[in-house]
């Protein structure tokens, strides 16, 4: 089966950034170029977004290379010369790069990327770039909504069987971490990036075992130190006094029953009961989990009815982003050759020039962000953009999901109130600086 690899990655691009880069090659184009990433317009269901996904980007342009079979393939097409061919064997990005820090809120029109290098490859980095970025700030922003939503209580990633194909539930998890997530149920990303992961046990379990009393018994004693139990294949409140008997029967053997999970029905009546079966089994310690279609709204109606649950599982809808499904995420041209340069088209026009974003807070809380020329004297305010990259390595060692968390969770917290609620925000302020803003004037007046 194929897989994308580190070796292989180079590949995953449209044609025609290959084609141009061969028609760059033909004409002897080989003047630095800028490039920026950024998001046109916020979705309506988002009020912010979460960078995130630097850390796999700067991996991919520090491995990136044309392998072999990617070559040949190319020369199969019949529409490359053999000097280029040859060229783009020996391809390696040696470009500059400066990015916002994972975890970082940003807004529509800010660039979270930028790229200077040699326009062959920066133009050749083009696909990656958007698919990695924009995909885990998708779900990281997703994520960063239900940690809103879960008001202090955790949640876990179980969106991996939902996610829309193997790298997208890998990355997914990821993301979702960085987002807010205290943990996912994927191996792989505990593998990969060192993440928290978490599980309990499916129906199927239960299914296998004559009777729930069985099945408890016997996972718990698998798992001593605090199994989770899953209590709604039959009965949900039959569930709980069973995984209550089974949790008095094995205190005498030093067996603890950490939590219970719900996944089905009226969660929050369920769980009002639920927790009554516990108390009154002398069982407060042990926590109340709920999975099963949830998502921000969900989560919050079900706290707002006081439902004493500990903590949720999100799938689906996390993974998928269900309710904004994917960002307008563009990587254009805004310096050619140190020249300033700007696209006009109707809808799509774009800002000139190699650009910083500063942020203004009033106390802890941000106030509002300015788009300036990355030249110019610089306004009030912290600059998001730091330089990641220099001459295709990273200037700093890659940081790891754990501490953009960190960031993710201490900037929801600086959020004004009004962007804070899960609908009915308010706008936040970003302007551009006059420099910029009298540089599009000129360029568009010479057009």
């Amino acid at each position: 089966m194929p897989w994308v690899d580190d070796g292989s990655a180079a590949a995953l691009t449209d044609l025609y950034e290959i084609t141009m880069a061969a028609a760059y090659s033909a004409d002897g184009t080989t003047a630095p170029a800028t490039f920026e990433l950024f998001v046109r317009d916020l979705p309506e269901e988002r009020a912010f977004l979460i960078a995130a996904g630097l850390d796999d980007a700067l991996r991919f342009l520090e491995e990136f290379r044309f392998e072999p079979g990617a070559v040949e393939y190319l020369r199969s097409l019949e529409s490359f010369d053999d000097s280029f061919l040859a060229d783009l064997s020996e391809l390696r990005f040696r470009g500059n790069v400066w990015a916002v820090a994972e975890g970082t809120p940003i807004f529509a029109g800010e660039p979270l990327l930028r790229v200077t290098a040699p326009i062959v490859q920066a133009q050749l980095v083009e696909t990656f770039l958007l698919n990695t970025i924009g995909f885990q700030t998708l779900i990281a922003s997703k994520a960063a909504r239900v940690w809103l939503a879960c008001d202090g209580r955790p949640f876990a990633d179980f969106g991996a069987r939902r996610g829309h194909g193997a790298d997208a539930a890998l990355k997914g998890a990821r993301a979702a971490y960085v987002g807010g997530a205290a943990a996912t149920s994927v191996v792989l990303a505990g593998i990969e990036y060192g993440i928290p992961v978490t599980g309990t046990m499916a129906h199927s379990y239960v299914l296998s075992h004559p009777d729930e009393y069985s099945a408890f018994t016997s996972f718990a004693r698998t798992f001593p130190e605090g199994a989770a139990l899953l209590i709604d294949t039959f009965d949900t409140v039959e569930g709980a006094r069973i995984a209550a008997r089974v949790a008095a029967d094995l205190a005498d053997e030093g067996i603890t029953i950490r939590s219970v999970r719900l996944d089905s029905g009226d969660l929050g009546a369920l769980a009002a009961r639920v927790r009554d079966v516990l108390d009154d089994a002398g069982f407060p310690e042990i926590r109340i989990l709920a999975s099963g279609g949830l998502d921000e709204f969900r989560i919050a109606r079900l706290l707002d009815s006081d439902a004493p649950i500990d903590g949720f599982g999100v799938g689906t809808e996390l993974s998928t982003s269900g309710d904004a499904p994917n960002l307008e995420v563009v990587y254009k041209l805004v310096e050619d050759d140190g020249e300033p340069v700007m696209k006009t088209s109707t809808g799509k026009v774009t800002l000139p020039g190699a650009k910083q974003v500063y942020r203004t807070t009033s106390g802890d809380v941000i106030a509002g962000d300015v788009i300036a020329l990355a030249a110019e004297d610089p306004p009030d305010g912290t600059p998001l953009l730091e330089r990641v990259m220099r001459r295709g390595r990273r200037t700093v060692p890659p940081e790891g999901p754990t501490a953009a968390r960190a960031r993710t969770l201490a900037a929801l917290d600086a959020l004004p109130e009004g962007l804070r609620r899960l609908e009915g925000w308010d706008d936040y302020p970003v302007s551009t600086s006059n420099a910029l803003h009298d540089l599009a004037a000129q360029l568009q007046s010479w057009r």
